[in-house]
């Protein structure tokens, strides 16, 4: 189950008065979810009861998701943490991670891939657009299950991308193992840590080399892992480089 607390802030967070869905949105959006898992809820249509009873649209946003099942709840509140309108929306963000790190058990559309690591590297790259393009394009081929060689070939340009960014240079990725044990000593991390990713980063590439650039015969099992690495790969690039 998910705890009162967490459904009561979700609620306050994602109906927020300042920033949050309007009042008409949470109606109509909690409806539209009555309708598809087939259950009532006692705020489907305006205007809301004028006897004090719902003062405002986040109880009223509240109450509608208390007679949802938690598995229903998780899908409602991820969902609407990614409308379009919180994009920009760091409190609602947060929110979306503790759901999927705290009740990730309940996401019954969950991929395999692991949602919290692809969030946080969007975040990451959000000062790399170049970079994000391609990593989003690969996403959206993993999420249609279009496992094909050019998921990888966009996840591979958008890592070479990074490193051409933060490096300023315009080395192919096979070209800036150099570069990155050099780079994360510089940022304080240890020789051990940069030795690391340097051959993590060289057998990454010559994986993409043997499978994707050379051969189609692309194994749908490793795709998860890659897109994960690749994840992992910017995210902690990108965070050292702010430092």
């Amino acid at each position: 189950m998910i705890p009162n607390v967490f459904i009561q802030n979700a609620a306050d967070i994602l109906a927020a008065t300042n920033g949050g869905l309007s009042t008409a949105q949470v109606v109509k959006l909690c409806a539209s979810y009555a309708i598809d898992f087939n259950v009532e809820i006692p705020y489907s249509s305006l205007p809301l009861p004028m006897d004090g009873s719902v003062p405002n649209k986040r109880t009223a946003l509240k109450l509608n998701l208390d007679k949802f099942s938690p598995e229903q709840q998780f899908k409602i509140i991820k969902d609407l943490c990614e409308h379009d309108i919180f994009k920009e929306n760091a409190e609602v963000k947060n929110l979306k991670v503790q759901l999927l790190t705290r009740y990730g058990q309940l996401n019954k559309d969950a991929e395999a891939v692991n949602e919290t690591l692809i969030d946080e590297t969007r975040h990451w790259l959000d000062d790399y657009p170049d970079s994000l393009r391609l990593y989003e394009e690969a996403l959206l081929k993993f999420g249609n299950k279009a496992f094909e060689r050019n998921l990888l070939d966009d996840l591979r340009l958008s890592l070479e991308l990074l490193l051409k960014s933060i490096f300023a240079n315009t080395k192919s990725l096979e070209n800036q193992l150099g570069n990155l044990g050099t780079f994360i000593q510089e940022k304080g991390g240890s020789k051990e840590l940069g030795n690391m990713f340097q051959k993590l980063v060289e057998y990454f590439s010559k994986y993409q080399n043997s499978y994707v650039k050379h051969d189609d015969n692309v194994i749908e099992e490793e795709i998860e892992f890659v897109l994960e690495l690749t994840s992992s790969f910017m995210k902690h690039l990108v965070r050292i480089n702010n430092r």
